[in-house]
């Protein structure tokens, strides 16, 4: 990397008062009622090299959504060199107290600055009304402001995938899903992923256990120990570790990476990964603040746009029908010729959710509370 500032605990508390680091994430200030998308653009950046900040939740390891997202920092690095300045802040809690990382990186200059996790948003609709010069960017979020975008990746297109590749391999007929947060974000992930594979195979049942927390490596172990002892022989997640990809290894049974390559950690247990590349979003926003043309427009991209894909298949554990069906599949995905939640779609119950011929919109997908047939498992009080 070039110009690389990686801010510590023991700094950033002695600068803010804070007793945890945090990771940078994309974030755009707005206010907390919706602003249209026709907000004029930020101005363009001052002379010097640009302060870019992305705001963490987590360590970048060597796996998960942490990881993927500073790939797209050292994209950024790369593309950039001289002309920016990247700070990282990791391993920053959601809530209140992330608000004190968002302004202390405002207040130092940075004139963009990334937060990377949900539960960033209602701090960076704050400090982002506070620091109208400074373009803020958040992942995952549906609040906005003139200064304040949001930008997320359609990870469900990638679970849809794995669908198809679990619905093919499994032999129980029970696939474990070690699930996170219970925002619609994962649950739709879930049901995108079990629409596949019963596609693929009508007998499959996808068994769901939360953990109630994006990165807990002891509850992803427990998690998915639990799932293989109701008879699950594939596992999926949509956590920030590789541990249920460990422990397939360790059991002798297959499992999906998740957010970015995990085939290292269980070369035998591996089926394939579902991985997310930031980086052509992250360097277009760049570009798009120094040259003073970035708008807050909301950003979903998937397939069609490279930012979502199922990769490292396992070709001695997939069998060859599953690999054709899964490059069908995403052709069709990014043809704009298939949806996975276009209907007919029932709901855990068997009562009927999408009519057929409707194909939901993104509000719509945006609010997804409810599981699919064939998903067993409850969803904890919002």
């Amino acid at each position: 990397m070039r110009r690389k500032v990686l801010i510590t605990m023991a700094s950033l508390a002695a600068a803010m008062l804070v007793s945890a680091c945090g990771k940078q994430e994309n974030t755009t200030a707005n206010a907390p009622a919706a602003a249209s998308d026709a907000q004029a653009s930020a101005a363009p950046a001052g002379k010097g090299p640009m302060g870019v900040a992305f705001v963490y939740i987590g360590n970048p390891g060597d796996a998960g959504w942490t990881y993927a997202h500073e790939q797209g920092a050292k994209a950024v690095e790369a593309k950039f060199g001289d002309k920016v300045t990247v700070t990282r802040v990791e391993n920053v809690p959601e809530g209140a107290d992330s608000e004190r990382v968002f302004r202390d990186l405002a207040s130092k200059g940075n004139k963009l600055v990334f937060g990377t996790s949900f539960g960033y948003m209602d701090s960076m609709v704050k400090t982002a009304a506070d620091f109208p010069d400074v373009t803020f960017e958040h992942a995952t979020g549906f609040k906005s402001a003139p200064n304040l975008g949001t930008y997320d990746v359609r990870t469900y297109e990638g679970a849809h995938l794995a669908g198809v590749v679990g619905g093919h391999v499994t032999k129980s007929n029970v696939i474990g899903y070690v699930a996170s947060v219970p925002i619609p974000e994962v649950i739709r992930n879930i049901d995108a992923f079990t629409i596949a594979a019963r596609e693929a195979n009508p007998k499959v049942k996808v068994k769901v256990v939360w953990i109630n927390s994006w990165f807990d490596p002891g509850k992803e172990r427990q998690a998915a120990e639990s799932l293989v002892g109701q008879g699950a022989d594939v596992l999926m997640q949509n956590v920030d570790s590789a541990v249920v990809m460990q422990v397939a290894e360790e059991k002798k049974i297959h499992a999906f990476g998740w957010d970015s390559d995990m085939s290292k950690f269980g070369p035998n247990a591996h089926l394939a990964s579902a991985a997310i590349d930031w980086s052509k979003y992250y360097i277009r926003t760049v570009d798009e603040v120094m040259q003073g043309t970035w708008k807050n427009t909301p950003v979903w991209g998937g397939i069609k746009e490279d930012e979502i894909k199922l990769v490292a298949i396992n070709d001695k554990a997939v069998p060859e029908a599953a690999r054709k069906a899964v490059t069908a599949r995403h052709d069709a995905i990014r043809d704009g010729k298939y949806d996975p939640f276009t209907g007919p779609i029932k709901g855990q119950d068997g009562k009927e959710i999408v009519p057929a011929g409707k194909t939901l919109n993104d509000d719509e997908k945006h609010q997804i509370n409810w599981f699919v047939e064939g998903v067993e498992g409850s969803l904890p009080k919002q």
